[in-house]
């Protein structure tokens, strides 16, 4: 008898934060699937909130294992949410992303984003949303608090300050 190839859905929670914008900043992820979950964070020393915003997607998308997966990505991020449910990131990218801001994060999510299925899910931050507050504590210890507790954090290559 053949194995059921159906996978089951991916739910992406994200945030990101920076503390000063631009100033030392983070993003976190959690990727729940089937029962299973896993959290991802990381900072940088001079970064924007929308960067981190839309790295903490980039970052989920990447881990996940398989082509094609169903994914659900819940974030506060308007920039990040818009730009893809408005259709605004197509529209940049016929224009080869010029006078974009973040044009290398964007052409990283693109090729990401066209792998699986995603859909985007705004959610009001600081309003209690547990993974999201979640999410936030991770981005804010791996950048701010990082930095502030003496930590080096690397330098955001892609940041034109």
């Amino acid at each position: 008898m053949a194995e059921n190839s159906v996978k089951p859905p991916i739910f992406l929670f994200t945030d990101g934060a920076s503390s000063g914008n631009p100033g030392p900043g983070g993003y976190g992820a959690i990727l729940r699937c089937a029962g299973l979950e896993k959290e991802l964070s990381g900072g940088f020393a001079v970064t924007t909130n929308n960067r981190m915003e839309l790295l903490a997607v980039i970052k989920g998308l990447e881990a996940i294992r398989w082509a094609n997966a169903e994914v659900h990505v819940y974030s506060d991020s308007s920039y990040v949410v818009n730009a893809v449910n408005k259709g605004w990131l197509f529209g940049w990218e016929k224009k080869d992303f010029a006078k974009v801001k973040n044009p290398d994060l964007w052409k990283r999510f693109i090729v990401l984003y066209r792998r699986h299925r995603v859909s985007f899910h705004w959610i009001k931050g600081h309003a209690g949303h547990p993974e999201n507050e979640r999410c936030d504590a991770m981005a804010v210890a791996a950048g701010a608090g990082a930095f502030a507790a003496g930590k080096s954090l690397p330098a955001d290559t892609g940041y034109e300050g």
